[in-house]
């Protein structure tokens, strides 16, 4: 099973490189696939590859009316309805930090019952879609500036907002999500320099909030939600380029793009089954020392990205025992780990009686191994 990928572009409908770069992303691939280029070959031979390049169409229509000549700073970056769609999905994050003060989950949280009234079509669109495939690795592109943004978006104190105060909220993956970012920006012709736009951000990556914190964005609505580790590439500091320069754009983005979808592979794969073989779908994944679980797909098949390293992992699922395995990850690609649990096996109390063995419940502990009950929570 390979594993899901996607990049979604201009979901501000004025900042339109990234929906340019996206088009002839998806030429390139079929070309250089069809003259049998054996990296990309083997890239779209492994990987499920998704790009939209337009999230925001009504957006950009507003947005090319106007021109990259006189187009105004805000003019077309919300969609139809006068919605940020970067500021329209639910607020996990706020969910998520109150969780954390009682010891609670940072992933999988549920979505509050009327969420579906509050959002845009466009965003429920992308909800339904991403919830729909088990994604791994993301990107949106965004502009406006040149870095690579990772999560949280979201500081946990608001009132830092209005004062530009940068407060660092990094995520339990957050070296994980720097090396992605990095990734990206060094691979990128000029985003790794840090001085761009009037600005500098050290290897051209920064944490979202430490830049400035904003409430309801994709990025983090990804991680807290979903499978799916996404982060925010600005890409250039005019939104709407003319179209002399996008060849240069196209150039100086297109190694990075490439190599960015290629660390998908990495960390741990396999599958979690019963002891028929068939599939566990929505089984944890657990890896000690990082507080962020991800889950299994429909088919049992799961992706667990990670940095080289020796980790503790366990997988476990409603009604079975959990499995702990260590593994090694290394730098070439992903580590196989496949789970096989047993189903938890509880003897029912007239079972008990009739064997004419009486054991309390401190005992009856030792003999049967308690499953970790977290699912999906979807």
């Amino acid at each position: 099973v390979e594993p899901e990928f996607k990049y979604v572009g201009n979901m501000h409908g004025n900042e339109v490189l990234g929906r340019e770069l996206l088009l002839q992303l998806s030429e390139f691939l079929c070309e250089e696939y069809r003259r049998g280029n054996e990296r990309i070959t083997r890239l779209i031979q492994d990987t499920r590859i998704h790009i939209m390049p337009s999230m925001n169409p009504d957006g950009y229509e507003v947005a090319a009316k106007q021109g990259p000549d006189s187009n105004g700073y805000l003019t077309g970056r919300n969609n139809a309805n006068g919605v940020d769609l970067n500021r329209n999905f639910p607020d996990l994050n706020t969910l998520m930090y109150y969780s954390r003060e009682i010891s609670g989950p940072n992933h999988h949280i549920p979505l509050p019952d009327n969420w579906k009234s509050q959002v845009e079509p466009e965003t429920l669109a992308v909800i339904q879609w991403i919830s729909s495939y088990n994604f791994v690795l993301s990107a949106n592109l965004h502009g406006g500036a040149v870095v690579a943004n990772y999560p949280y978006d979201k500081s946990q104190d608001q009132r830092f907002r209005s004062h530009r105060r940068t407060v660092n909220t990094p995520t339990p993956d957050d070296k994980l999500f720097q090396k992605l970012a990095k990734t990206y920006s060094y691979a990128h012709s000029w985003m790794h320099r840090g001085w761009n736009c009037g600005d500098y951000f050290a290897d051209g990556i920064t944490n979202g909030a430490s830049w400035y914190s904003l409430s309801k964005g994709m990025q983090d609505f990804n991680y807290l939600y979903t499978n799916c580790f996404e982060i925010t590439l600005e890409l250039s500091c005019n939104k709407f380029p003319p179209e002399e320069d996008l060849e240069r754009q196209w150039m100086a983005n297109r190694e990075a793009l490439v190599a960015f979808i290629e660390e998908v592979h990495q960390g741990i794969k396999g599958m979690v089954s019963d002891e028929n073989n068939n599939g566990i779908a929505g089984a944890v994944i657990s890896v000690q020392g990082i507080s962020h679980d991800i889950t299994s797909g429909d088919m049992g098949d799961y992706f667990r990205l990670l940095l080289p390293g020796t980790y503790t992992v366990t997988a476990s699922a409603e009604g079975y025992q959990p499995l702990t395995v260590t593994t090694t990850v290394g730098p070439a690609g992903p580590s196989l780990v496949h789970f096989q649990l047993k189903q938890e096996v509880v003897r029912k109390p007239a079972e008990r009686k009739a064997s004419g063995t009486r054991m309390n419940n401190k005992a009856l502990k030792k003999v049967v191994p308690r499953a970790t009950r977290r699912g999906t929570q979807r």
